[in-house]
């Protein structure tokens, strides 16, 4: 990291904790004032201690492992820190995640900097005509920018999922149309037909169309939940077709019953379409596919589409419940496994062996997730190694599903654990 960055992370952490304690401030104020009414009304102890704590959530939403995330990888300006290279480049993912992150922490100020910083950096502030760039970063000549300007539509889903749902939970009418600018702006350079298929989303722009006329698809930049919300903003888009034809692609793509981390679709004149094995990385299911199984996991239960994806699926739950770690890597044609994986995958896995394993398989790794993710922030931890970005990304998705932080219904919308602590706050 270099030195200018250095200061920026210390600068931001200052920041936040100057941030933190007027929050807390705040809190406490609120909580005073309605301490003080209530004892006027005549309510009892409990009755004040359950107001006070619904007004301290509703001020900003007490999450330890977002603060954390925020320490660690958020740097001053609001960009989301990578581990992936030396210099600590961002991506478009991880900017999109903090931002779905915030909007479940309740944290409307850290949103806004990451959006704007994204709309900035990523779009160069022109979102109508500007996918945001996948990756950011340090070039060999020492200057910070886009280094590459191709999209990646996982993120651009995301952004346009936590711009939607930031504007509906908070009120706030400008968000909501960036999320739709957004929206169309996919619709309009990602998402194709695909002869004997229908509607499909390429995982960007450029580059995912082969030489021999056959197409690069990603499972896991496809979470249900996203669609069925884009398909409730925009009831004439392609997004209950995409949907429709993930499952098909995951039921086809997952003989043992594991996800690929990629695949390839094929039309060619005169023969039967199909999905296959992906020419570039194989048969291999790994950091891609885990998310797989996270969406199918967070999926409504009352999603017309959620039983048969999950039915696509046991060999993940059937593997962890054997093994009592998931594996790495993982041949999806032939079920071989290859090595432990890392905590994070645990984590991801917990909505999913919350509908597929037992209890105890879901506590095991859950416990295994907790525990491992708080040694990798101990400082002697630090003082050798960058915590795992992923890993902690993958945790805030899981272990917040678990802790009930956050729920998305059938029509793709989320609820929120603050939401009714704000609720009650305010009808009382």
């Amino acid at each position: 990291m270099s030195a200018c960055l250095t200061i920026a992370a210390v600068g931001a952490g200052a920041g936040r904790m100057g941030l933190l304690r007027q929050v807390s401030a705040r809190a406490a104020l609120s909580a005073a004032l309605l301490s003080s009414l209530l004892g006027l009304v005549g309510l009892g102890s409990t009755a004040q201690a359950q107001a006070q704590a619904q007004a301290a959530d509703c001020e900003a939403s007490q999450w330890p492992l977002w603060q954390d995330f925020n320490s660690h990888f958020i740097a001053a300006d609001a960009r989301v820190l990578s581990a992936i290279t030396a210099s600590r480049d961002s991506y478009s993912e991880a900017q999109s995640y903090a931002m779905f992150f915030a909007l479940v922490a309740n944290d409307q100020a850290t949103f806004d900097r990451l959006w704007h910083w994204s709309l900035q950096n990523l779009a160069a502030g022109d979102l109508e005509n500007k996918l945001p760039a996948w990756h950011w970063g340090r070039a060999p000549d020492n200057s910070w920018g886009v280094l590459d300007a191709n999209s990646a539509s996982d993120a651009d889903l995301w952004f346009a999922y936590a711009l939607l749902e930031a504007g509906r939970l908070w009120q706030r009418p400008e968000l909501s149309a960036d999320g739709r600018t957004l929206l169309a702006s996919v619709v309009k350079q990602e998402v194709v037909k695909l002869p004997g298929l229908g509607a499909m989303l390429l995982p960007g722009p450029y580059g995912f169309v082969q030489a021999d006329g056959s197409w690069r698809l990603n499972p896991s930049y496809l979470p249900l939940p996203l669609l069925r919300r884009f398909a409730l903003e925009s009831p004439d888009g392609p997004w209950n077709e995409i949907a429709a034809n993930t499952v098909k692609m995951i039921k086809a793509s997952a003989p043992k019953g594991f996800a690929p981390d990629w695949l390839t679709y094929r039309a060619p004149a005169g023969r039967k379409p199909s999905f296959g094995v992906d020419p570039v990385n194989g048969p291999t299911g790994s950091y891609d596919a885990i998310r797989v199984y996270l969406w199918a996991g967070m999926t409504a239960k009352d999603d017309p589409l959620a039983d048969a994806l999950l039915k696509a699926l046991p060999g993940m739950s059937k593997r962890t419940s054997l093994d009592s770690v998931p594996p790495e890597k993982i041949n999806v044609q032939t079920g071989i496994e290859t090595n432990s994986s890392p905590y994070g995958f645990s984590a991801a896995l917990l909505p999913y062996l919350h509908l597929t394993a037992v209890p105890e398989i879901e506590a095991q790794q859950a416990g295994r997730a907790r525990s491992m993710q708080a040694a990798s922030l101990l400082p002697e931890r630090l003082a050798k190694a960058t915590p795992s970005y992923y890993d902690h990304v993958l945790s805030l998705f899981g272990l917040g599903w678990i802790e009930n932080r956050y729920r998305f219904m059938s029509n793709g919308q989320v609820q929120l654990k603050w939401q009714k602590s704000c609720i009650q706050a305010n009808t009382n």
